[in-house]
């Protein structure tokens, strides 16, 4: 199961590539917290990202999830540095053995003290140029389309992404 942040589900809508996400083997889901922070909060701002993942979610790509209270989700509240919508993505991929898909490295060092699974956007456009499901050419210009976006990594990161996808081409 994939867990979804805010920032990949955000940056994917952008560039309208919300619909890779139905190439995954296993379920896509958006803790309720994240949707109403990004689809909810995003609408009333008026921002057409919103929208796309709101379409993504009524036609079936992802569900909404709730997220039940435990003590990971209690002990994660009270850190200062993560928000709501974060805690209920690690607190629900925790409960459920899934991965949580997130780009900010805060959470991803959260997530490996506690021992929960983490991937970033980056990681699924590679998955699938790696499977063949999107082409090596398709998924560059993915990666490049959400750099221009304003999605940051690294320079050394966006090396090791190329690097990556030419590799899939010999």
């Amino acid at each position: 199961m994939w867990v979804f942040a805010a920032t990949p589900l955000i940056y994917l809508a952008k560039v309208e590539e919300l619909s890779l996400v139905q190439h995954l083997e296993t379920p896509c889901v958006i803790p309720e917290r994240v949707y109403e922070e990004v689809v909810t909060a995003g609408i009333d701002r008026g921002y057409p990202d919103a929208r796309r993942i709101e379409r993504s979610v009524d036609a079936d790509r992802f569900d909404v999830v709730t997220v039940e209270s435990s003590a990971l989700f209690s002990r994660l509240r009270t850190n200062p540095s993560l928000s709501d919508a974060d805690v209920a993505v690690l607190a629900y991929a925790d409960a459920y053995d899934g991965a949580a898909v997130m780009d900010e490295a805060y959470g991803r060092d959260v997530a490996a003290v506690e021992g929960i699974a983490t991937r970033g956007t980056a990681y699924l456009v590679l998955k699938l140029a790696k499977r063949g499901t999107i082409d090596v050419d398709d998924a560059r210009t993915t990666i490049d389309a959400m750099l221009e976006a304003g999605w940051y990594c690294t320079p050394d990161v966006y090396a090791k992404i190329v690097r990556t996808l030419e590799s899939f081409d010999e």
